[in-house]
């Protein structure tokens, strides 16, 4: 073998070099995709890479593939998207009509109104003695016929600071039956003649008698710049059924924005001044009493 040295060389080499082309190709075989990719050739702008998934190209896309417009603006919201606008509430203190043809029959707010229909006559004077005595306001309705008869009364009612309401010239419960003519004259009558007595006295009330309201009436009333009102609680002190009777009636029915019904003229009304004594202690406490404004 030392005499032949060459072919010695040669064959080691040869060796060498078939165990090297062996690793090579052992390599190639087990070697990751993205080896080979990141030796291939950069892909063009915006392509995704060969070897990338289509959820990645998806996830990164190039700069370039974005388009340079503008976003479309958002569309406007749908009807039921925007909130409603909240409706206009009513005006705190603003009397409703809840009663016949529009009449007022509650005050508009938690307060309560005591309203006294028929007078003035000889219990008119006890009860705004009543009503001093615990400093209470309230609202009279008063019969146009009568009120020369009780002037002091008149006067009186409009000093203390109550509101004065029209009930008609003499009371007629079927004035909605009467021409346009003789309802106003009625209605006008009474209002002159307590103009006669307190002539900046305000009158901004009518009550028609029996509570017999009608479109009628209740124009003519307004268009003479008053108000129609009618009534929430009803004690039918006017038949005298007995004070205790009209004192658990008012008891048991007056409730926040009520308008209570009663009477100190049209007959003998001294079951009513009992109630009131009886009453108006009771009422205050429990709820704000006022005049109609």
């Amino acid at each position: 073998m030392a005499r032949h040295p060459r072919l010695w060389a040669a064959a080691i080499t040869l060796v060498f070099a078939a165990a090297a082309a062996g690793c090579t190709r052992a390599q190639a075989a087990t070697s990751p995709s993205w080896h080979a990719a990141s030796t291939s050739p950069s892909p063009s702008a915006g392509s995704p890479s060969p070897s990338a998934s289509p959820s990645s190209a998806a996830a990164s896309p190039s700069p370039s593939a974005t388009s340079s417009k503008p976003a479309p603006p958002s569309a406007p919201p749908s009807a039921s998207d925007t909130p409603a606008s909240p409706k206009p509430s009513k005006p705190a203190g603003q009397a409703t009509g809840k009663g016949p043809s529009g009449s007022i029959a509650v005050t508009g707010t938690s307060a309560v109104a005591l309203t006294f229909d028929d007078g003035p006559g000889p219990y008119t004077s006890q009860i705004l003695d009543l009503l001093a005595k615990y400093h209470v306001k309230a609202t009279f309705c008063v019969i146009g016929r009568q009120v020369h008869s009780y002037p002091n009364e008149i006067r009186r009612i409009v000093a203390d600071g109550h509101t004065l309401c029209n009930h008609t010239w003499d009371h007629d419960e079927q004035l909605k039956t009467r021409t346009d003519d003789q309802i106003r004259d009625e209605l006008q009558k009474t209002n002159d003649a307590i103009h006669a007595i307190v002539p900046d006295a305000k009158i901004g009330y009518f009550r028609n008698p029996g509570g017999n309201f009608a479109a009628n009436t209740v124009a003519i009333a307004k268009s003479l710049g008053m108000k129609s009102i009618y009534w929430t609680v009803d004690p039918r002190d006017w038949a005298n059924p007995g004070t205790q009777s009209i004192i658990t009636n008012v008891e048991s029915h007056t409730r926040a924005g009520a308008i209570v019904l009663s009477h100190d003229g049209g007959g003998d009304r001294s079951q009513t001044v009992a109630a009131y004594r009886v009453l108006l202690p009771y009422l205050k406490p429990r709820f704000t009493l006022i005049a109609l404004p």
